[in-house]
Order: structure tokens, then C-alpha cells, then sequence
């Protein structure tokens, strides 16, 4: 029975500990979904400019994590003796690729709207 007890304060602590998440913090991430960024109560009290500056923010920020990520990866030590790290350079790059795209698909959406 203590060792429930210990348990749910345990929980309950970390709970408390846990910070949620922020608009803010979400665009620093590189989280430029719209699906997501709407469930954000502040996502709707900023106007359309400031939600595509948020969303292109967002972008640099993914786009900037990944080219990092990408040059790590390729400077590891004997990259050359380590096929699976080219497999990962080529899923960064498929990433990559995928914000280029959304990136030009936001553009058009979001002309319309402003």
C-alpha cells in the first residue's frame, strides 16, 4: 500500500514538473502545421500576417535544425565504414525536401488569404 501511495505522489509530481508547450515554443521547435498550431488558444487571437510570419518562422527554424542535423551526421566519425548513416542523411534529406514543398504550398495558401 505505501508503494501506491509513493507511487501517485511520484505521478502527480511529475505532472506538476511537466511545462506545456507554448505557441511560441512550438515555432522555435520548427512546428509549422496549421492543424497543430491551431490548438493553440493564441493562435487565434493574432491576425493571418502574424500567424505566416509565425509559420514561416517556424520553417527556417525546421530548416535550420535539419541542415544541422544533416552536417553532424555526415561529419561522424568513420561515416564512410557506417552504411546506416547514409541512410539517415537520406531521410534528412527526404525532410528536408518535404519542408521545401510545404514551404511552396504554404506560400500559395496563404497569398490567397492576405
Amino acid at each position: 500500500m505505501d508503494g501506491e501511495i509513493g507511487e501517485l505522489i511520484k505521478r502527480s509530481t511529475l505532472k506538476r514538473k511537466r511545462k506545456e508547450i507554448t505557441l511560441q515554443k512550438a515555432i522555435e521547435m520548427g512546428e509549422y502545421e496549421i492543424a497543430y498550431l491551431s490548438t493553440f488558444p493564441e493562435w487565434q487571437k493574432v491576425t493571418t500576417i502574424m500567424q505566416w510570419q509565425m509559420i514561416i518562422q517556424a520553417i527556417k527554424n525546421r530548416r535550420r535544425f535539419l541542415e544541422l542535423n544533416w552536417a553532424e551526421t555526415f561529419n561522424l566519425l568513420d561515416f564512410s565504414k557506417k552504411p546506416e548513416l547514409a541512410d539517415a542523411l537520406k531521410n534528412i534529406e527526404r525532410q528536408l525536401e518535404k519542408c521545401r514543398k510545404d514551404e511552396e504550398r504554404l506560400r500559395v495558401e496563404w497569398a490567397a488569404k492576405m
